[in-house]
């Protein structure tokens, strides 16, 4: 069994696809799926359907960087009642939250201002999940010092920390490693100009993988072009296989004890 650590199935359930979707995964072999929470508009829904199917679908909540509005206050404040004995279902960890210099607007004073909003609202995801003491997911997309002087300084458990879709290089996959935090990786492990992040993923070192689709974005080698989905991370598993000279049922029984172990699934 392959587990998809990270996933965005809102589109798929509000298109009435996710049968569908579900369905396809588990034909692949992909019997477990954490979908990833990013803004207010998701997390009910990730909760309901993850209370509807227990045995395959877990949760996260966070408010992603691009998420980040002058109203985050509210909404980081509502992030603490997901956990509590009454809410349902409950996530497994909280996430994804960060930094993202990609998407800041090209005027530099507005740039500024959007990336301290950022911050600001990742410290206070910071002081939260420390105080949870709940696994973090972390979407750091050139803003990779940042984050990491940012944790340091948040007293947070490194090892209960992953950054997803892990686009760095081996010095900086040392730097989380030598933390105890992990990095997962996507169906970008499969592309023909990746090679730094196989180099990554190798120096982290099999023990330590856990995989993700990060649906519906980064379609994986064979089928990049058409929108991604959990089906597909077995794609993604077969290549990096190759990649650690493994079967991928030795794959397989790694990231799976891995995916279960950091989300205690």
């Amino acid at each position: 069994m392959l587990v998809d650590t990270h996933t965005h199935l809102e589109s798929f359930a509000r298109r009435g696809e996710l049968a569908a979707v579900l369905a396809r995964a588990a034909a692949a072999g992909v019997g477990r799926l954490i979908t990833i929470g990013t803004a207010p508009d998701d997390w009910a829904l990730y909760r309901d359907l993850s209370a509807q199917e227990p045995d395959r679908v877990s949760f996260t909540v966070g408010l992603h960087p691009c998420s980040v509005e002058a109203d985050w206050p509210a909404a980081v404040a509502g992030l603490e009642a997901f956990w509590s004995e009454n809410s349902g279902a409950r996530p497994v960890a909280l996430g994804e939250c960060g930094l993202d210099r990609f998407h800041l607007p090209a005027d530099a004073a507005a740039a500024a201002q959007v990336y301290a909003g950022q911050r600001e609202a990742f410290a206070a995801q910071l002081d939260l999940a420390r105080r949870l003491g709940c696994p973090l997911v972390v979407h750091s997309r050139g803003a990779f010092r940042d984050c990491v002087a940012m944790i340091d300084a948040s007293g947070i458990d490194w090892r209960r920390v992953v950054f997803h879709c892990f686009s760095e290089g081996p010095r900086e996959i040392a730097e989380l490693t030598a933390r105890g935090a992990y990095g997962s990786f996507t169906g970008i492990l499969t592309y023909k100009n990746a090679e730094a992040m196989r180099a990554a993923a190798r120096a982290q070192g099999l023990p330590r993988l856990m995989l993700e689709t990060d649906a519906p974005w980064l379609t994986p080698v064979p089928w990049r072009g058409r929108p991604n989905e959990p089906a597909y991370l077995r794609a993604t598993a077969e290549y990096a296989a190759t990649v650690f000279g493994a079967t991928l049922a030795e794959l397989a029984d790694v990231t799976t004890a891995n995916a279960r172990r950091f989300f205690s699934l």
